[in-house]
């Protein structure tokens, strides 16, 4: 049903959006004169586009002011759209800025699923095959508009990123390529669990940000989203914006305090009290399976700052797309939260320009893996042809005692020998004041480094471990310490010891795959040998920096900060009062990948 937009709400464009392009938009380079630039933006609010017998689902689509046949840019969205074009500081403005890409001579088309908004039908389940059914319908509607020359591509972050993959293994014709910030390929151990526990802390600030009833009937006009897009995205930014960061952490806990519709608490339910193992989670499983399916040009970009969401799907695309390998892209960035999500736009759109109107605009030179390196400036992207970085070297560095549980204990070439022990305390348990003094909660080791040296690759952190219980859990953080003895976290990873079984048909170059189906519990005393990846964070170490890995049982005590730029969210985690012990010898090791 073709929809001619001939007489677009005059009220509606009263006032025009305002962009704000001041967030990292390019990984390292300077793209080539855009197709087109200088072309406007109109706003259609509240499209209706039919996906199914009497369902059609809410978009505003945003063409530019020129008539003409365009690309469309898709952004496909679980949460209310009505704030996206506003640069209101929320957590689910992810979308992009529309006069962004009409400028440059593409439509962008933000569309909320079923149940949301004025979206018609209901759907509950995130991911869920109609989700993507749904989008489907979208593309080859939008595919066959008057104001579209047929061409369809996605961009977005988070939710808008994760549909992305899921959407491409169907092989929709007019789905040309995809753009995804923040992405995820099995939604099982990357959304619901990580590391063998329920992301309860995440989800619970995810569903109270997003999916109240107040979210759910959320109206706003598009002239007052133009009216706060010239407030929030003007030189007052510099006012609000450092109180905005200041005062994030508060701001997530107050979401937190929110009450989701009865409909989304019902599935939080099910997943936290039933669903145990994959087959027993309500979550779809996401499309690791099948990403040989996905044909069509991609780029995945990756916040290295995000430890226990969004972080090993991007290295499992990159790997397993049935993309040819030159058309597929990896870009690994510095940590960096911010509210809204306005990066990568520029980046985006030449590789749009690229891969739709043949732009000889730089893209095609651009190497099939770029990456920061912790340590050297931020805005410096390294290149390589894969990743892992093929030619990198295995290093092993075995942890050794130094002496008593408080000790900064240390990395080196050689097996060490003993054991020493750490505390688990249950999250949120009431203990006395100064409790850590009579027994610590972490074990701490360092490395100090001869010569320059550059790690980046999989992390794996192997420990010969025992409890006095018949289960823990353990949390690892890998850090450098620089000459002025200030810490840069680098990553994180979790294992619950009686999950502790590889998968090997899930795992990855870069992510060994815990077997969550099938619980193993410790016989207390009895070692057992833990493996388990952490997050593949670069890191430059100069001669006399140190390598620090802390091992815990509990996230809050090896926190990092959305301030600073990290995602990191709370696991209620040990589930006893436990003493860990790490027992020192060969199966006793961190390694990493050194590349120079």
């Amino acid at each position: 049903m073709p929809v001619n937009f001939s007489d677009p709400s005059s009220l509606d464009n009263l006032i025009p959006l305002k962009p704000d392009l001041r967030q990292q938009q390019t990984a390292g380079w300077t793209p080539g004169e855009p197709v087109y630039r200088g072309l406007g933006c109109i706003v259609h609010a509240n499209q209706m586009i039919p996906v199914a017998a009497d369902v059609c689902l809410s978009a505003d689509i945003y063409t530019p002011a020129r008539a003409g046949r365009y690309p469309a840019v898709v952004a496909f969205a679980a949460y209310s759209i009505q704030l996206q074009s506003s640069g209101a500081p929320t957590g689910n403005n992810e979308t992009g800025e529309p006069p962004i890409f009409t400028d440059r001579g593409y439509v962008h088309v933000i569309v909320a699923r079923r149940g949301m908004g004025r979206s018609q039908g209901e759907s509950v389940l995130f991911f869920n095959p109609t989700d993507v059914d749904d989008l489907v319908e979208v593309i080859e509607w939008c595919a066959h508009q008057p104001w579209c020359d047929g061409n369809v591509v996605l961009f977005g972050t988070s939710y808008y990123a994760v549909v992305q993959p899921l959407t491409a293994t169907r092989q929709t014709p007019s789905l040309k390529g995809f753009f995804a910030h923040s992405t995820d390929t099995d939604f099982f151990r990357q959304i619901a669990m990580f590391g063998g526990a329920p992301q309860v802390d995440f989800l619970t600030l995810w569903m109270g940000a997003n999916f109240t009833p107040l979210q759910e009937r959320l109206a706003v006009p598009p002239v007052v989203r133009a009216a706060l897009s010239h407030a929030f995205n003007s030189p007052l930014q510099r006012l609000w914006k450092p109180a905005v960061q200041k005062n994030i952490n508060h701001m997530m806990n107050g979401f937190k305090r929110l009450t989701p519709d009865i409909r989304y608490r019902q599935l939080l339910a099910q997943w936290l009290f039933d669903g145990k193992t994959r087959a027993t989670h309500t979550i779809p499983p996401g499309p690791y399976a099948e990403l040989d399916k996905i044909q069509i040009p991609f780029v995945v970009v990756e916040d290295m700052g995000t430890l226990n969401i969004h972080q090993f799907g991007a290295y499992d695309l990159i790997e397993h797309a049935g993309t040819p390998p030159d058309r597929r892209w990896l870009i690994m960035t510095p940590p960096e939260y911010e509210l809204p999500v306005y990066r990568w736009q520029l980046e985006a759109l030449a590789f749009f320009d690229h891969i739709l109107h043949g732009a000889d605009n730089g893209y095609a030179a651009q190497a099939p893996v770029r990456y920061t390196v912790d340590g050297l400036p931020e805005d410096e992207y390294r290149s390589a042809p894969a990743f892992p970085i093929p030619g990198s070297k295995t290093i092993c560095w075995h942890l050794a005692s130094r002496g008593n549980d408080w000790q900064t204990h240390g990395l080196q070439e050689l097996p060490g020998a003993g054991i020493n022990t750490w505390a688990a305390i249950p999250f949120g348990a009431v203990v006395p004041p100064g409790m850590d003094e009579a027994a610590t909660p972490i074990l701490s080791f360092e490395m100090r480094a001869d010569r320059d040296v550059t790690y980046a690759g999989p992390v794996t952190l192997s420990l010969r471990f025992s409890c006095n219980e018949i289960d823990s859990h353990v949390i690892a953080r890998l850090g450098r310490v620089d000459l002025k003895g200030a810490y840069h976290l680098l990553s994180m990873g979790s294992i619950r010891p009686a999950l502790r079984r590889i998968d090997e048909t899930r795992s990855t170059s870069v992510e060994i795959v815990l077997d969550m189906d099938t619980p193993e519990p410790l016989t207390p005393g009895e070692p057992v040998t833990l493996r388990f990846s952490l997050t593949p964070r670069p890191v430059r170490l100069r001669t006399g920096e140190r390598l620090r890995l802390d091992i815990g049982s509990r996230t809050d005590l090896l926190r990092s900060s959305l301030r600073n730029g990290y995602e990191q969210f709370d696991m209620i985690v040990p589930p006893y009062f436990a003493r860990n012990t790490i027992l020192y010898g060969p199966d006793t090791y961190l390694e990493v990948a050194m590349v120079d």
